[in-house]
């Protein structure tokens, strides 16, 4: 075991977004486990691990330490985007999609998770997660919307937006969940999985449905 610890720490401290870095990378892989395994090259080093296998297109992208980013993710930037800042350890998951165009950006807090096959599509306005949050597979984040006057195709109307997108430290939203434009997800709140969420959800709520409807409080912690 202590060779691939040496091997992995060798070749992660030389890891980076340039071809070298990529290569570095590359060579630090063949020692690690696979899948979630591979955080293991994450933690090795504050630089963090980007899979070879990853797409970065994004002149605007900005790593904290030790962030985790797996195969099969994707940041594009169109090229009229915005930023993309991950805080220190961030995971995105395989098949995390982020795409800015028209001035959109994302930003996700420190210690938050984004699971596989998650979409950040950041037209116009923003997403911004807090810390520590935790994002379930296939979530969307759309902080935009389409003109749909009739008598013209859809992809040749204008954006527009209510908002940006934003979610609290320590939130959760389960599989499937869609966040739309100009929605606020209070700090600690809960968001069922399916949900389509069209209105602001307070802090430390339960919500649930589509259009997502607000159910109650999460519930208090036992004992004192």
């Amino acid at each position: 075991m202590r060779w691939r610890e040496r091997w992995i720490g060798f070749w992660m401290a030389r890891a980076g977004l340039g071809r070298g870095g990529r290569l570095a990378t590359r060579l630090a892989v063949l020692a690690a486990t696979p899948y979630k395994g591979q955080r293991a090259l994450a933690r090795a080093s504050a630089r963090g691990f980007v899979s070879p296998r990853a797409v970065i297109a994004c002149p605007g992208l900005r790593l904290g330490r030790h962030c985790f980013i797996d195969d099969g993710v994707v940041i594009y930037d169109r090229g009229d985007g915005g930023s993309v800042t991950l805080g220190d350890g961030v995971h995105l998951y395989r098949g995390v999609i982020i795409e800015l165009g028209q001035g959109g950006c994302v930003e996700i807090g420190a210690g938050s998770h984004i699971q596989p096959n998650c979409h950040f599509t950041a037209y116009i306005g923003a997403v911004r997660i807090g810390r520590g949050v935790q994002v379930a597979p296939a979530c969307a984040f759309y902080p935009y919307e389409h003109t749909i006057i009739a008598g013209r195709p859809i992809h040749k109307q204008p954006l527009h937006t209510r908002g940006d997108i934003v979610v609290g430290d320590g939130a959760w939203l389960g599989y499937g969940v869609i966040v739309l434009d100009g929605v606020t997800i209070g700090a600690g709140a809960v968001v069922g999985a399916g949900a389509v969420v069209t209105r602001d959800v307070p802090e430390d709520a339960i919500a649930a449905g589509v259009p997502a409807r607000v159910r109650g409080p999460r519930p208090a912690a036992d004992g004192p």
